[in-house]
Order: C-alpha cells, then structure tokens, then sequence
C-alpha cells in the first residue's frame, strides 16, 4: 500500500484494528496525572513492562507525588529501581526534575498549564521523545511523540526522513492538514492531542507485534 500522507498511515493502521487493547482512550495509562513525568523517564532504552513494575512500586511505596519525590533521598529511591536499567541516572533525573518544577512552578497543576517545551528539553535527562512523551500524555497537549518504532514503520514504506524534527513535522502536518477527515474517521471532533496519543500508541502496538528490522540509524533518538 502507498502510504503518501500521515492520514494514510493512521488510516491504515486504525483498519488493522490498533488500538487493540488500550488501556486507556489515550493509550498511556492514568494520561494527564504527574505520574507519566516519572514513567516517561522510567522508560527510556526500557521495555514498558519494566517501567510500570517501578510505577508501581512507587505507588505501594507511597512515593508517587511530586512533592515526596522531590523530597526523597537519592540513595531511597535507588534502592526501589535498582532492578531498572540506568536507575542511578533515571533515578537522579527524577528527583532533579521534581524539584525543578516546585521550584520553577510551585506544583503541578500550574505546571502544566505554563510549562513551555524549551523548559522540559533544559532538564537533565529530557531529550525530545521524552519531552513530547511527557507533553503529550502528561500534559495534554497536541504533540506527536516519535520514537524509534515510527523511525523504522516509516522507513519499511520507503521514508528517509533522519531527524526527530523532520519526522515529527511529517506526522502532525498530514494530521493537521486532514483533520476534517479525521473526525469522519472517529465520527466526534477529536482534539489534536488525542488523535497524537492515540496515533502514537497504534504505531508502537503495531510495531510490537510485527518487528522491522533495525537499521543503523535506528536509535538515533
């Protein structure tokens, strides 16, 4: 199939059935609360089934605000991901970020309605997927997350897009471009940021469940 446009691809993608099983009509679990800040650092270079057995344990913990966070000692919350790969760097970029954001915006409610995606992208630890992972399902806002499972899907069709930049653009321009389209597609005017998260998680199911080949390039994000 010619996939000229990212409506085409989200097309195609919605016939094959994904989203199959969300867990949530943004696909990330509990969207919009503090805790996807943690788990979108918890998760980098790490499968997400790992990462949420940390969320959770967080959770048991009683640990999971950004207040305690913030206020946890270093060497506590390395002791609760040391099964977690990279929990020393993760587990101080965490705390750093917490406290950057009482700091800069007292809590989190007024965080998420000031924070600006340069501030995100200043902090220890925060490249651009994790920033638009974290804008995205977070904060509710309309950014499309790319990461290397899209890199990959979009090379199978016979992209060549290379930067993060080039990539994100591609996807938002054909959704934005097509959006009367869309909401013929859902039958209910969807907000930008919901047809991102929800784009994104066809994507990685998709990709999960037919892997494509890993190019050289692949985890240049």
């Amino acid at each position: 199939m010619k996939i000229q446009n990212s409506f085409d691809l989200l097309c195609w993608l919605k016939q094959k059935g994904y989203l199959k099983n969300p867990p949530h009509t943004l696909w990330w679990p509990n969207a919009g609360e503090f805790e996807v800040l943690v788990g979108a650092i918890l998760v980098q270079n790490t499968k997400w089934e790992q990462a949420f057995k940390i969320l959770q344990r967080l959770k048991t913990h009683h640990l999971l605000s950004l207040e305690l966070l913030a206020n946890t000692p270093l060497h506590s919350l390395q002791s609760l991901m040391q099964d977690l790969g990279f929990f020393r760097q993760k587990s101080k970029y965490i705390v750093l970020l917490s406290q950057n954001i009482l700091k800069d915006f007292r809590d989190f409610p007024t965080f998420k309605t000031e924070v600006s995606r340069e501030w995100l992208l200043s902090q220890k630890g925060i490249g651009n997927e994790t920033c638009d992972s974290i804008l995205c399902y977070g904060l509710l806002r309309g950014e499309m997350v790319v990461d290397t499972y899209t890199y990959r899907l979009l090379q199978s069709f016979g992209y060549t897009l290379e930067s993060y930049e080039e990539i994100k653009q591609w996807l938002m321009q054909g959704i934005v471009e097509h959006y009367d389209k869309i909401t013929k597609l859902y039958k209910e005017e969807i907000p930008l940021f919901k047809v991102y998260a929800r784009f994104h998680g066809k994507i990685v199911e998709y990709s999960k469940e037919n892997p494509i080949k890993r190019s050289k390039n692949a985890n240049k994000f």
